[in-house]
């Protein structure tokens, strides 16, 4: 019989209950006792929506992040909270967010601290936080917040199957702060690996899931021989071990992986499918092989009888020994498709959310265990749906696909080089050294929520609406004056999401009303559902930043979300290559780039913080990748005038390995993530000479804590190392929508206050 398992569910709730929980504790508006209470009731939701599958997660459920989780149970703190006496969840929100709860601080006697780095998590828009490494490091297990989930599993009668992050990936994903090795805590840190497991073997746990997705990366000999090492180390312990990997192939590691001492070995099916003959070929006879045949990243439905197709010979094979799963955690898709009642109902059945995706994999298990015939209802209803799919008129526009055909080489070119074009915006826009500016977003507040709310449901009409947005961007435009902003942006009040609100003016889109995804902590994000051509039937955003622009006389920024990152944070059609789709979304974003030059906007921002999120886990497919994303945001921004300055912004992505594709998009003026890393990423700058101007983030808007005047100028000294100063720009680190407007102005008021005493030591007359 073919056993069926998940290798982890989204934790938020399909209502987002934890997020609102978390925030209603770190409000101070709730206890922790309610907390743990809103876990425990999501966890044993989870493990229902579950009960069809063979195994079910334990400990994929996190209370913000399951790297950050990982630190934890291995006694493993940042030195700055090692002596912080409060409660562990308490602790664990400290090195995530530098707060905890109100009521915990005063408890623990402690203001806030330095929040931990955050990055991406592989090529995903989750965000996990970096773990805290120097020479001395150690570990002492605290296993007891796993154990907790797996004993409130037994009591339920869940078969569960703990999941751990294994211990190379762990050390990889961290950073050394002192240049030490991280490698060489490896010997430290299996004790408690090897402790956890006999833990987990003593409360009645046969499998463990141990994930490491470094494998489906370029790994050099001294990892590779990490997990030699590993794995021998931990093969006595007394569970039977199923190491994961996920998203991409094994390619030349698939050797090394098959043969590491553990019981079972999972590989990505559809990321990673030319790995199943050879994996197959290598796989010993004693082994389990679970193939993850269900997209863990994607929303659409399997096509079930082409599944089908190619597993019955591999069923046939391997027997008892195949096991089937989605490909990676679904903690990268949304719940249930069940409450999507009002999406587009042609679109609707082309969809599976991670409920559905449970009940795919047990239709192919059925179908594998007892016939096609035991389900053939359920395939043909799929197949049905799949051929609607891909006869819809709805997929494919000639007239955009012939505006692709006519693209040039020259449209991705400015007219001018940028030393051209810098005299020309210099002279027009007439800014101080050290110009300050923000990221484009200021808090969504209540009344901003409640009347886009009031407005969808129809009780608020347009006139209405729009006067109430257009009162949100005065406020903007009315705060940064009075705070001395150089270069203003009209604050997004009438944006739910950098995403979704230019989908939803974009043919080729459709959305859902419960898709939330966690992206860090308590945030979430709704992708919208790319699944036809990309076309731009009208202006989407010319209206509000002309509006902001006529209340100032300073440089308003005309704010958009780049081709790349519409890309990389939607849910993207599966039929077609991803560089097709976003070229079409290049040509949607050029339209509304020059719509605003017209309007007379002489700076213009196209966001891609998911550039670097898209690069291919390979080196070997990063230049084909680099190339087309490239091209797609010059096709976007280079049809302007020379006097008209383009911005991009990035965030939170590792990017020096990169920079030089980042110079090739010739944006006029980069705006960077630095602060969590202390200026670490300009270390790329040490050795490459970067042509255009930079903003290095100086605070970090992920964190409530306020920063001080003398912080900002440190960290803007630390970049005029790097960075010619006349060529630096003074901005937080990310846009400030989730923030507080009582922790934005004082924020901002210290940014202000240090470009202002920069300048004047640097600049008397303050010119650039």
């Amino acid at each position: 019989m073919i056993t069926t398992h998940n290798l982890g569910y989204p934790r938020m709730g399909a209502q987002r209950e934890l997020k609102f929980a978390l925030e209603a504790y770190w409000r101070g508006d709730s206890t922790l006792e309610a907390l743990r209470e809103t876990g425990a009731m999501l966890r044993a939701r989870h493990w229902a929506d579950q009960a069809g599958l063979d195994w079910a997660p334990v400990g994929d459920f996190s209370f913000y992040d399951h790297v950050l989780d990982t630190s934890a149970w291995l006694g493993h703190w940042p030195r700055r909270v090692q002596d912080w006496a409060g409660d562990p969840l308490d602790k664990l929100f400290r090195v995530a967010r530098g707060r905890t709860a109100p009521q915990a601080e005063r408890q623990g006697g402690a203001p806030g601290v330095a929040a931990a780095e955050m990055t991406k998590w592989f090529d995903t828009n989750y965000h996990y936080i970096v773990p805290e490494f120097d020479a001395d490091t150690t570990f002492t297990l605290n296993a007891e917040p796993l154990l907790a989930q797996w004993q409130q599993a037994q009591a339920l009668g869940v078969r569960g199957k703990p999941v751990l992050l294994g211990p190379v990936t762990y050390l990889a994903l961290g950073k050394a702060k002192d240049g030490s090795d991280p490698l060489a805590l490896l010997p430290r840190l299996l004790p408690a690996y090897a402790q956890c497991l006999e833990r987990l073997a003593a409360a009645g746990a046969t499998w463990v899931q141990i994930d490491e997705p470094l494998l489906v990366t370029d790994v050099d000999e001294r990892w590779q021989h990490a997990y030699n090492l590993a794995y021998h180390q931990l093969k006595a312990c007394r569970v039977q071990i199923l190491l994961a990997t996920y998203f991409g192939a094994l390619q030349d590691n698939a050797y090394l992986a098959v043969n590491l001492p553990v019981a079972g070995l999972h590989i990505d099916a559809v990321r990673g499918r030319d790995d199943v003959a050879a994996v197959l070929n290598l796989l010993p006879a004693h082994k389990v092989l679970s193939l993850g045949v269900i997209d863990g990243r994607n929303i659409w439905a399997t096509d079930l009888n082409a599944a089908l197709d190619w597993l019955e010979p591999i069923a046939e094979r391997l027997g008892e020994r195949l096991w089937l799963a989605p490909s990676c955690s679904l903690l990268h898709v949304p719940v249930d498709l069940r409450l999507e009642d009002d999406i587009d109902p042609e679109v609707r059945p082309w969809l599976a959310f991670a409920r559905q995706k449970m009940d795919e994999l047990c239709i192919l298990a059925q179908a594998l265990n007892h016939g096609r015939q035991t389900v053939r209802d359920a395939l043909q209803a799929n197949a049905a749906a799949l051929a609607a799919r891909r006869s819809s008129p709805r997929v494919t526009q000639p007239a955009v696909r012939t505006a692709l055909a006519n693209l040039t080489p020259e449209m991705q070119r400015r007219q001018q080089p940028y030393p051209v074009r810098a005299q020309a915006q210099r002279q027009r826009l007439g800014l101080p050294l050290l110009p300050t500016t923000t990221i484009g977003s200021f808090p969504q507040t209540a009344e901003i929520r409640h009347a886009r709310a009031e407005y969808k449901a129809g009780r608020l009409d347009t006139a209405a609406y729009e006067a109430a947005m257009k009162r949100e961007i005065e406020r903007a435009v009315r705060e940064q004056e009075a705070l001395g902003i150089d270069v203003l942006v009209h604050g997004e009040a009438e944006r739910n999401d950098m995403v979704e609100y230019f989908g939803e003016q974009l043919e080729g889109y459709v959305f859902s009303r419960h898709g939330w995804v966690q992206s860090y902590g308590s945030r979430c994000v709704k992708p919208p559902i790319l699944f036809g051509d990309v076309r731009r039937p009208h202006p989407m955003t010319v209206q509000w930043i002309t509006y902001a622009q006529s209340l100032t006389k300073r440089p308003m920024k005309g704010m958009l979300t780049g081709p790349v990152t519409m890309l990389n944070w939607s849910f993207v059609r599966d039929d077609q290559p991803r560089e097709q789709t976003c070229r079409q979304l290049a040509l949607a974003i050029r339209e509304e780039v020059l719509d605003l030059e017209r309007a007379g906007i002489a700076v213009i921002q196209i966001d891609e913080p998911a550039l670097r999120e898209g690069l291919p886990l390979r080196r070997a497919e990063r230049a084909a990748y680099l190339q087309w994303a490239v091209a797609c945001f010059q096709i976007a921004a280079n049809g302007v005038r020379d006097d008209t300055q383009i911005h991009t912004h990035m965030c939170y992505s590792e990017f020096n390995d990169i920079i030089d594709s980042i110079a090739a998009l010739d944006a006029d003026v980069i705006t960077i993530e630095t602060s969590r890393s202390d200026m670490e990423l300009l270390q790329a700058f040490e050795h490459f000479d970067y042509p255009n101007e930079i903003g290095p983030g100086v605070y970090d808007i992920h964190s409530p804590n306020i920063p001080t005047r003398h912080a900002i100028e440190a960290l803007l000294r630390k970049a005029a190392e790097r960075i010619p100063i006349d060529r630096l720009w003074v901005n937080p680190d990310c846009g400030l929508k989730t923030r507080q407007w009582s922790e934005v102005i004082p924020a901002l008021r210290e940014m202000v206050a240090a470009a202002q005493a920069l300048r004047a030591q640097e600049a008397p007359n303050g010119q650039r």
